[in-house]
């Protein structure tokens, strides 16, 4: 009994052990294909991506009332919201393989459908470019989607920019942080955040262009206001 034990052992060591061989293998043989961007790299390095960032600049005031006719009616309170989602004219948004919902104090995780594929196809194409550059697995994060009347005037008290008649209302509006992102790496290094930050305002601009949203650069809270059409 006692050699069948240190035999076990012994030999899930060994797996052990080739497990970790294996991965080293596989993450040297990644930095070998993106030499500019390995794994484990901490090198600040220059990904030559354009700035979008100060592209993305509607103006909440002219759109809102468009925003409003393509959004759902506004919701009093929770139960209101509730009942929205049970007709269909929101969604719920969870996280993900490609973005990261995050807890919300002052909305709720769930948009318009047409929003919720916005959302989706964001995430995909910055999914895409990051790629191309050697950095997988990006995900962004979502930090505040649709309000009910009820929590506004405390998120007023808190913040000074929100509006009364905020487009969050109408359940087509979700806010994507431009400081914030995970990827398949060990350390993301400021020219990766920056990289990713720029990235992700082409990939909105692109669809802006498109007429698929307004979108807003939002300096103050550190997100991409984004609204679609």
């Amino acid at each position: 009994m006692k050699f069948k034990k240190s035999s076990l052992l012994f030999l899930s060591v060994i797996f052990f052990v080739i497990i970790i061989i294996l991965v080293t293998v596989s993450l040297i043989r990644r930095g070998r294909k993106y030499p500019h961007s390995g794994y484990f790299s901490t090198k600040c390095l220059d990904y030559k991506q354009k700035e979008f960032s100060r592209k993305l600049n509607d103006k909440i005031v002219e759109y809102s009332a468009a925003a409003k006719l393509t959004g759902i009616k506004v919701c009093k309170d929770e139960k209101e919201l509730k009942k929205r989602i049970s007709e269909g004219k929101l969604v719920k948004v969870k996280s993900g393989n490609y973005y990261i919902v995050e807890k919300m104090k002052f909305s709720y995780p769930c948009v318009t459908r047409e929003s919720k594929i916005l959302i989706d196809e964001i995430a995909e194409k910055l999914s895409a470019k990051a790629s191309q550059k050697g950095l997988t697995g990006v995900r962004f994060y979502i930090t505040s989607m649709t309000r009910i009347s009820d929590n506004m005037k405390s998120l007023r008290r808190s913040n000074g920019n929100a509006s009364a008649n905020s487009p969050h209302l109408y359940g087509n509006t979700f806010d994507i942080s431009y400081k914030r992102f995970v990827a398949h790496k060990w350390v993301l290094t400021n020219c990766d955040k920056k990289f990713l930050k720029e990235a992700l305002a082409e990939v909105i601009w692109q669809l802006k262009e498109d007429n698929q949203c307004w979108a807003t650069y939002e300096k103050v809270q550190n997100c991409f206001h984004i609204v679609s059409r």
